[in-house]
């Protein structure tokens, strides 16, 4: 079965051959094996797409986390997906929407420097009550902003929104030390207020149009970069009125930048096919 891998500022992901990867019957199982950093190819995650319809750029998408579970979207998922499409000419660019379980997602390829695209995303409307994101601590609420959560004895300001998938923020001036702010995540992740379990995004603000992030993904842990995350770092910076509606978001290796227009969220980054391989059943 023939694979190619793909990253997003060092958030990497699988993508199998849409012509062979019909029929598998444990994605989940296939998804922690080939994500393996040991013991199989290494990935964040696993990216199953199959092309409805060629000319007009409809393509399916489902992704599986390294444990096997399956997440709502995936902002980078999306962009390393039509990043694939492009480079093995499986798609006519510049354009192709993603037929995902919340709806269609249009990426547009801005630029191509040899294996390295530059492509913007639409990640959605921000979904902000309590019901939509889930969020349950026995009270419906319209918007989360600075909830005092409760961990180890330690309030936490936290503003909690969704793009499909669930996200959860927390400030700081100055980002703790990594192994504290991984207990925190991976706490917050299981809270019980979080049915669904839950994203982190740690977040510092360096002025109104820049901010700094670190990623806690659920069901994978530190990411180097996370779409969605980036997204809602910034969609939760605007709701605090601490920056303006055309964020850039600095991670580890680079920067994406998340524009809130009217009601939806776009997101501008790149993605880099790194080798094309094959699976040895």
């Amino acid at each position: 079965m023939r694979f190619t891998k793909v990253h997003s500022l060092g958030n990497d992901f699988i993508v199998l051959d849409p012509d062979e990867s019909a029929g598998i019957v444990d994605v989940p199982g296939l998804a922690r094996r080939l994500c393996d950093r040991h013991l199989g190819v290494g990935a964040d995650g696993l990216l199953l797409i199959s092309i409805k319809d060629r000319e007009r750029g409809l393509v399916h998408f489902r992704i599986f986390n390294a444990d096997g579970s399956e997440p709502e979207i995936s902002g980078n998922g999306l962009r390393c997906a039509a990043a694939y499409l492009f480079h093995q000419n499986k798609i006519n660019p510049p354009d192709v929407t993603f037929l995902t379980n919340i709806g269609n997602r249009l990426c547009n390829l801005l630029e191509v420097q040899n294996n390295r695209t530059q492509i913007r995303i639409e990640m959605g409307t921000p979904r902000l009550t309590s019901k939509e994101i889930p969020f349950d601590d026995g009270v419906f609420h319209e918007k989360i902003i600075d909830y005092p959560l409760s961990i180890h004895h330690k309030i936490y300001p936290v503003t909690v929104v969704s793009l499909g998938n669930p996200h959860c923020a927390v400030f700081y001036d100055r980002f703790p030390a990594r192994i504290e702010w991984h207990e925190i995540g991976r706490e917050i992740e299981y809270h019980p207020f979080f049915p669904n379990r839950i994203n982190v995004e740690f977040i510092r603000v360096l002025s109104r149009r820049e901010i700094d992030v670190l990623f806690w993904e659920r069901g994978v842990g530190e990411t180097l970069s996370s779409g969605s995350c980036s997204s809602a770092a910034a969609v939760a910076s605007i709701l605090k009125g601490l920056t303006d509606r055309k964020v850039t978001v600095k991670t580890f290796l680079g920067q994406v930048i998340v524009e809130w227009e009217e009601d939806k969220v776009y997101q501008s980054g790149p993605a880099e096919i790194v080798f094309d391989g094959v699976l040895l059943k």
